[in-house]
């Protein structure tokens, strides 16, 4: 899986959201887009599935399965965030990770 996050922000350009289950957000330290994070995609076991970087706004974006997931973000100088998402087919789970 890729970021597919272009530096001016996450385009849906050319993507079919009605066939996907689209995972994206953004990740912040203090107000400030962190673009030195890792996005981890971890299943309902925990297992790790998918990672990304985040771009220099500190975007991420992945195409998952529909149901419950984990995202794992990672960074410099920060303890590791779990947050929840529940992904599902035809929509776009937003999330805002803050550090």
């Amino acid at each position: 899986m890729s970021c597919g996050a272009p530096e001016g922000g996450l385009s849906l350009d050319g993507i079919a959201v009605a066939k996907e289950a689209i995972v994206q957000g953004t990740v912040t330290r203090a107000g400030e887009p962190v673009g030195s994070a890792y996005v981890r995609l971890l299943d309902r076991t925990g297992e790790f599935t998918a990672e990304v970087a985040t771009n220099a706004a500190g975007e991420f974006r992945f195409f998952a399965g529909p149901g419950a997931w984990t995202l794992r973000t990672l960074a410099p100088g920060a303890t590791p965030v779990d947050t929840a998402v529940e992904a599902a087919t035809g929509s776009i789970a937003e999330v805002a990770v803050t550090l």
